[in-house]
């Protein structure tokens, strides 16, 4: 249940701050970019496209928890 409520919360911070959103996508895609070295940057540029929205759904709570400990 407290997952839960992390979630929310984190995807309510993103879907209602556009500078929160942006910077954790772009925490997300150095993320899943460091963990793809094989991948050409065209291949990558490809699964990013498709799977952005899984990720960014997925990777919210903690996305928003580096955004908050961003200057610590």
């Amino acid at each position: 249940m407290e997952r839960d409520n992390l979630m929310h919360g984190a995807r309510t911070a993103l879907n209602r701050d556009p500078e929160i959103r942006e910077w954790c996508e772009n925490f997300l895609r150095e993320k899943a970019r460091a963990e793809m070295p094989e991948k050409n940057d065209e291949e990558f540029e490809h699964y990013w496209k498709y799977h952005k929205p899984e990720i960014v759904h997925a990777g919210a709570a903690e996305a928003v928890l580096a955004y908050k400990n961003r200057d610590k």
